[in-house]
């Protein structure tokens, strides 16, 4: 249990050493096309979406967290 602080890893779990490039490679597939688009960008863990108008953004972030959670229900 840890109050107040949030868990993070200091070695990485099973031996995966290449684990950034991979989350990386993974995140570029999910939102291909949204990048695309130059409304969506994603730098490691981050995404970051910027829409010209407001009306379009929650649909693009509505999209995303879809994908992210079709993801990890595979």
């Amino acid at each position: 249990m840890m109050p107040e602080e949030l868990f993070e890893p200091t070695i990485m779990f099973f031996e995966l050493t290449n684990i950034p490039a991979t989350f990386q490679i993974m995140m570029n597939k999910i939102l291909w096309d949204l990048i695309n688009t130059k409304e969506v960008a994603r730098f490691r863990d981050n995404i970051i979406v910027g829409t010209e108008k407001d009306e379009g953004h929650d649909k693009v972030v509505e999209e995303i967290v879809k994908r992210l959670v079709k993801m990890i229900c595979m």
